[in-house]
């Protein structure tokens, strides 16, 4: 029944699927680890009942409700309102972990607002909540324009609670997000926070109308002036690939809006990956974005606004905003307290006690200045809950006793982690302490040409015995390796340290690729460190900064658990261009050692191959269906072709078509996949590399496992149908009737059908329907007798002479021809199968929406568009009219003699293989058309009982 071949297809693809299963966990375990605090609350939902169908008919359909923190607030302050939007089956009840901790930071204990908000009249945040009933708005577009409708309306209504002029802030969680850009362009929305949110690339591509939605956004979010930040949790977030998450580029010449993407992973004092759901209530991101809306609720301008964003959600990319203080003109400290450093030496205090003043000298070798500050500030940069210590960094000139000093500008000024050495980072479910972290402090210190002294000054201004801080000269040169993708194919390549006491090493790969498919581990080689007992200030740290937005810290060391695996989210497959760059990155690593603890002699890089196959399938998975599709049109069109110039065509068993398939066109479609993928086509066809070559190896792969997956379904279908046709043929075991046109019953319950659809129901119901017809229709086939077909007493239309024996006598020839059409009617029904069969799962994500909403909503409200019941016309009438003729099903018209009607096949799966992967949706559009296009020219009349169509008379001759 199946070929030696076909099984070994079978067996390669899900060895295939099972490997890349396998991949896809150990990324999620370690790629980017998560190291979240779970978050408590005593929530408390209150309905908004006044919120009803007098605002809008959707209120039927979905609700409103007012978070409260139980025992600790009223029911409505009168403050500063926000919505927040739940995704794809999200839950209002989601709001709970962000409103607590805006809660409890406002508050000092129930009712009583903390000293430090109240004196800056900082107001409390009332937070709304959304509930569409858990729908799966990621696969339907009118069900993201029924929330974004009601979304609109319920701002109305909640802002009608509060003061004129009072604006509102809106935050989205998954398609949540999409839902608040959406809601654009508003006055009364003071900034948007989305998490998790998939701007620029649709998750699932199987609606055209989410891309118009997606299109309309793009548009909003380059030229709307609201601020918008985004938040990504990176490599963990296994729902979205992380690069839809980044915000999309600005249009040169255009005014640049305020857009931030913000990785949970740079995320300063969170440092961690956090999952698709986990974003909403991990502590070190939850409280932040809680602090963030409170601080919005005193800004007054759009630019006050973005400063708080920056502020509160930084990860480090950008500057810090600069603090008002006046250190230019003269300053003549006390001679106790100033202290030059001699020259080439770092400065290094521990725990220092007094305020003091540092002058490093400034030399012709000096290039750059870093400091390290650790349980202190350099202002206005410090971890949440700083020590005593406070630093600040000046340059000044003259004598130690008429300093003239001037603010220097930082190239680097941020907060990177410092991990305990020997310890899991992040620890799971602790990640980091909001008061961890290390300042670090980087400016260029060029030598000016005059005969002053030049000095870098470093200003304790406040120390009361708490931390350490570290500062001296580096060289601002880089590391170059010009190592290639090749060389790191045959095995990777090692980087040798020249100073592995160095503050700062910067190491740039130009020639290596960066992109979301591959990914890089790195080992470190450390000294033999066994009897030494010093510990490290800061242990060697390794920063991957891959694109503007999106940085991860590694520490190095011999005894993690994880592997340190590079990856970015910059360029990727289908994604919208963003600022990432796809060839060279650069690794920094920051060490601070003390004596001989932890000296870091070099490391190794090389590709690591689990982590890169666990990077494809979350990005080829529609890419995959897509081209199936496309080879069962193939299939179909070599099976249907075969025979149509004879009397009687012989269209093979799909095991033997699937066979003849895997022989003859398998290994030229492997080589022609290549080879495209090869050509620079652009980024939203084939599978959207652009023709680079390291890539092109993976089309080959994915049309082995899409092919040998298409194997693998027919041998299910085969077993599916199996009983279903042993039970028809018990119950059902009767001599076959002839019948010349459709019954006048099937074709009232085909017209009660297409009102269905375009009143009630989608069109994919009756798809479905339509398919466990033909299945059952087909299942009985295997098991039907081959006895005589009993002529019913409806007429028969006169046959073409054409179609008698040479003698002029039909009765010798007819019943085996008519047992011949049967079989290959059987052979027929059975590609058409296997073709609806691919075509189900791009059908399937609107139907379990509308399943999905009848179960939670009822008939309430009606479920919008999906009612053009001509989508499935071709389907139901080619199933109706192959499940009763006798007749050859799908005889060639005189129009072909030209070009024949199958060749639409190979339309379907020209779009398949090339536009499907990205527009998932256009590919059961053309196949609908092809099999209309067959419909008419080939059944034509004859459904109705009418002559066919003269057939051709290329067709006509008899072999």
């Amino acid at each position: 029944m199946f070929s030696l071949i076909n099984c070994f297809q079978g067996v390669i693809s899900v060895a295939a699927v099972l490997l890349f299963l396998y991949a896809s966990q150990d990324v999620a375990e370690n790629l980017s680890p998560q190291g979240c605090r779970m978050s408590y609350m005593n929530p408390l939902y209150i309905t908004q009942t006044k919120f009803n169908s007098t605002w809008t008919p959707l209120a039927e359909r979905y609700s409103l409700v007012l978070y409260r923190e139980d025992q600790w607030e009223r029911e409505l302050h009168g403050g500063m309102p926000v919505l927040f939007i739940p995704g794809n089956a999200g839950s209002s009840g989601q709001v709970r972990s962000i409103a607590s901790s805006a809660t409890r930071q406002y508050y000092s204990k129930p009712n009583v607002p903390a000293y430090e908000n109240w004196s800056r009249n900082m107001q409390a945040l009332d937070f709304f909540a959304a509930d569409f009933n858990e729908d799966l708005s990621a696969f339907h577009g009118p069900t993201l324009q029924a929330q974004t409708e009601y979304c609109a309306r319920a701002i109305a209504y909640i802002l009608s609670l509060y003061p004129p002029n009072t604006t509102i802030i809106i935050m989205g969680h998954s398609m949540g997000g999409i839902v608040a850009t959406s809601l654009l362009p508003s006055k009364d929305i003071a900034a948007i926070i989305t998490m998790s949110t998939p701007h620029t690339l649709p998750p699932a591509r199987f609606d055209q109308r989410v891309d118009e939605i997606y299109a309309r956004n793009r548009e909003l979010l380059l030229q709307d002036s609201t601020p918008i930040l985004s938040l990504c949790g990176g490599a963990m977030d296994t729902m979205i690939p992380s690069e839809s998450c980044i915000l999309p580029l600005s249009i040169e010449g255009l005014d640049v809006p305020y857009r931030r993407t913000v990785f949970s992973s740079a995320l300063e004092g969170a440092w961690t990956g956090v999952g698709h759901r986990e974003m909403v209530w991990c502590h070190q991101v939850r409280w932040r974005v809680a602090r963030a809306a409170m601080e919005l609720s005193i800004a007054t301008s759009t630019t006050e606004r973005e400063v708080i964003l920056d502020k509160w959600l930084r990860d480090g990319h950008t500057l810090p905003p600069a603090e008002e203080t006046d250190v230019s003109g003269s300053s003549s400290p006390s001679e106790d307290s100033v202290s030059v450093v001699p020259p080439g030496q770092r400065l290094v205090l521990t725990q220092p006690r007094r305020s003091q003043t540092h002058l490093l000298p400034v030399s012709t070798h000096s290039s750059r200045f870093i400091l390290f500050v650790s349980q202190g500030s350099v202002p206005p940069v410090s971890p949440q809950n700083p020590k005593s210590l406070r630093i600040s960094v000046t340059r000044c000139f003259g004598s130690t006793t008429a300093l003239r000093c001037n603010t220097i500008q930082p190239l680097v000024h941020k907060l990177v982690p410092n991990p305990i050495p020997g310890n899991v980072f992040p620890v799971p479910q602790q990640g980091t302490d909001e008061s961890e972290g290390v300042v670090v402090f980087e400016a260029d210190v060029i030598m000016e040409n005059n005969s002053e002294a030049q000095w870098v000054a470093v200003n304790i201004e406040r120390a009361e015995g708490d931390g350490w801080l570290v500062g001296g000269f580096i060289s601002a040169n880089k590391i170059i390796h010009d190592v290639s993708m090749s060389n790191m194919l045959l095995g990777g390549t090692t980087v040798r340290l020249s100073d592995s006491a160095a503050l700062q090493t910067s190491v740039s790969f130009p020639k290596l690729s960066s992109n979301a498919l591959v990914v890089y581990r790195v080992v470190p080689l450390m000294a033999d460190d066994s009897l030494c007992r010093d510990q490290p200030f800061l242990a060697p740290l390794l920063m991957h900064t891959s694109h503007p937005s999106e940085t991860h810290y590694f520490p190095f060391t011999t005894k993690s658990p994880h592997r340190i695996l590079l990856h970015t989210h910059g360029s990727a497959p289908y994604a919208y261009p963003n600022s990432g760059s796809n060839e060279g990155f650069e690794l920094v690593i920051y060490s601070v050692i003390n004596g001989c603890s932890m000296q870091l002699r070099g490391f190794d890089l090389l590709i690591d191959w689990t982590a890169t196959l666990g990077r494809w399938p979350t990005r080829y998975f529609t890419t995959i269906v897509c081209w199936a599709v496309g080879i069962v049109s193939l299939i179909v069109f070599d099976a249907w072709s075969s025979g149509e110039n004879n009397a009687i065509p012989c269209v093979p068993p799909v095991s033997r078509s699937l066979t003849e398939f895997a022989r003859r066109r398998l290994l030229k479609l492997l080589l022609a996949s290549y080879l495209l993928s090869l050509l620079p086509l652009p980024d939203y066809l084939f599978i959207g590399m652009k023709g680079e070559w390291l890539y092109a190896p993976i089309a080959p792969l994915l049309l082995l496992i899409a092919s040998g997956l298409v194997c693998v379904s027919w041998m299910v279908l085969v077993v599916t149908m199996w009983p279903i046709g042993k039970i028809s043929y018990i119950f059902s075991a009767r001599q076959r009737e002839e019948i010349v046109s459709a019954r006048r019953s099937t074709v009232i319950s085909i017209c009660f059908i297409f009102a269905l659809i375009f009143f009630l129901v989608p069109w994919q119901v009756a798809y479905l329907c339509c398919w466990l017809i033909h299945l059952q229709s087909c299942a009985s086939d295997r098991f039907a007798s081959p006895e005589p077909v009993t002529q019913v007493s409806t007429a028969i239309p006169l046959l073409s002479r054409l179609d008698e024996s040479p003698s002029g006598s039909r009765g010798g020839s007819e019943q085996p021809s008519r047992n011949k059409h049967l079989i290959n009617n059987s052979h027929h029904k059975a590609h058409l199968l296997l073709l609806m069969t691919w075509l189900l799962p791009l059908a399937a994500p609107v139907l379990v929406v509308w399943v999905r909403t009848l179960v939670t909503a009822g008939l309430s409200t009606p479920f919008d568009g999906d009612h053009f019941f001509l989508n499935v016309a071709p389907f139901m009438i080619l199933v109706d009219f192959s499940s009763w003729t006798s007749k050859p099903l799908l005889q060639k018209h005189s129009v072909e003699n030209y070009i024949s009607a199958s060749w639409s096949l190979w339309v379907v799966s020209a779009i398949a293989f090339f536009i499907g992967p990205r527009k998932t949706y256009y590919v059961f559009d053309v196949a609908r058309l092809a099999i209309g296009v067959l419909v008419c020219v080939r059944i034509g009349p004859r459904y109705w009982g009418g002559n066919p169509w003269r057939i051709s008379v290329s067709r006509m001759q008899t072999p």
